[in-house]
């Protein structure tokens, strides 16, 4: 059975899939055409008659980021790529509306990589959602905005405003929530003052340190740009093929590689402070009470940097080294040490890496805006894949596939040749969490506070703890301004 719904822009088709009703590819911005394609989103044309929307459409422009994962991205894709994609339960309306952003560290990503039938079945609308990465999305141009990738999720949160209602949803009961990159969009948006009015809730799995002074932004833009021998205006770069910028943007990060301690951020893209997005860390700005009317969730899983280090030969994981890397006092080896005692020079160098990438800007997330007088929750994800006989533990992405409740596609690469005994209990329990924060602003466990620190720990069984990395956060306190 073919469904049409009639949207400000013009009327889409989607199709049944069981219960729900599923629209796929509907533009919420103008093509990414010439220099549009680094300029801030535009509105895109009105259509006439009926568009299809029974398939995704391209992904933005981006490289292949880990070998072996199929491309998102390919030269001569169509444009049409600010587009999202909706699942419903009901067309009747009043059902809260969950809004999906990916990951992928500002390099990569697309919405069609998930699938949030699961979700949609228990009674919301699901909304995923493309924006630009890579140089289109975060890179320095001389006549644009910056932070246009943010500037996209933006526009797909004012469509969904305007049309949800059509699709059944509550526009004024929105949650967003995203993981690793899209943690650090939500709260971006929660804390910055672009996005108020915009969503209700916020669900933040793995904020990732991803932020700059416009200092570093102009300095990791000319290692790219500096390459392609050209101005960084919109004209000029339209001109330059994705895989161009790809080609440049690889060799820039292999230069920051060389001398880390230079830099903040470990990819060459990032929130950047720009005085309209964002004018500080979002921990800093949810301190000041920005953000004080959005109820949040965040969270980060135990041992998120296994996945980078795993591959690491034992000489190159020197905690003493890291520290100077991350800017830590050398004492902090020693605390690390005394806090953690039994663990080797790999594991404290894995959880120093882990502590410095997403597990502080989660807690200080939650933290500040416990403070200011938010509704704040806090979580810590524990649950360890069975993968290299336990290696990886709770690493950095493992919550996805209990988040959608699809296992399929992550067997091999999460949990190995087979499906977790416990997968299909610890994935409800969490997906039943966010639907019930999404309708009600409540997850089901006591909000963080000053006072006790209590958080979520997600395992089987599931727990809640007080203060679970006392270690750690008095370890970063100094580097926190909190």
């Amino acid at each position: 059975m073919d469904l049409v719904v009639r949207t400000e822009h013009g009327a889409v088709r989607g199709v049944a899939d069981g219960e729900l009703s599923v629209f796929k590819g509907i533009p919420y911005a103008a093509p990414l055409d010439g220099p549009r394609r680094f300029q801030a989103p535009q509105p895109p044309e009105p259509w006439d008659g009926v568009r299809d929307a029974s398939g995704f459409s391209a992904a933005v422009p981006q490289p292949v980021l880990l070998p072996g994962i199929p491309a998102a991205w390919k030269p001569g894709d169509g444009t049409d790529s600010l587009t999202l994609n909706v699942w419903t339960p009901d067309r009747g309306g009043g059902l809260p509306v969950l809004v999906w952003i990916h990951g992928g560290a500002y390099l990569g990503g697309t919405s069609g990589e998930y699938d949030p039938t699961r979700l949609a079945q228990a009674g919301v609308v699901v909304v995923t959602v493309n924006y630009r990465v890579g140089y289109e999305g975060f890179g320095r141009v001389q006549d644009a905005p910056a932070n246009r990738g943010i500037l996209d999720q933006l526009a797909a949160l004012r469509w969904v405003q305007n049309n949800i209602a059509a699709f059944g949803g509550d526009s004024g009961n929105v949650t967003i929530f995203g993981e690793s990159a899209g943690a650090t969009s939500v709260v971006t948006l929660a804390a910055g003052s672009a996005g108020k009015g915009l969503f209700r809730r916020g669900i933040a799995q793995s904020v990732g340190a991803l932020f700059c002074d416009e200092d570093e932004f102009g300095k990791v833009s000319d290692l790219v740009v500096g390459r392609l021998g050209i101005p960084a205006t919109a004209e000029a770069l339209a001109e330059v093929p994705p895989e161009a910028i790809h080609t440049a943007q690889a060799a820039a990060m292999a230069e920051m590689n060389e001398n880390r301690a230079a830099w903040t951020n470990s990819t060459a893209y990032a929130v950047v402070f720009d005085g309209e997005v964002l004018d500080d860390l979002p921990w800093v700005m949810l301190r000041g009470g920005s953000g004080a009317g959005v109820d949040l969730i965040c969270g980060y899983n135990t041992d998120e940097a296994t996945m980078f280090t795993a591959d690491l030969p034992a000489a190159a994981k020197d905690p003493a080294l890291l520290a100077r890397g991350l800017r830590l006092d050398p004492s902090a080896v020693d605390q690390y040490r005394a806090g953690y005692p039994g663990a080797g020079d790999a594991e404290l160098y894995t959880l120093m890496l882990s502590d410095k990438l997403f597990r502080m800007p989660a807690l200080w997330c939650a933290e500040t805006h416990a403070r200011a007088g938010g509704r704040s929750y806090l979580y810590e994800f524990a649950w360890r894949t069975p993968l290299n006989g336990g290696a990886f533990g709770a690493c950095h992405g493992l919550d996805l596939p209990f988040t959608f409740g699809v296992a399929e596609d992550a067997l091999r690469q999460m949990f190995g040749e087979e499906m977790p005994a416990d997968f299909e209990v610890l994935s409800a329990e969490l997906r039943e969490s966010w639907i019930s924060f999404a309708t009600t602003g409540d997850p089901g466990w006591p909000t963080y506070s000053d006072a006790d620190r209590r958080a979520r720990i997600w395992n089987v069984p599931s727990s809640v703890a007080d203060d679970p990395i006392k270690v750690s956060r008095e370890i970063w306190q100094h580097r926190f301004s909190g």
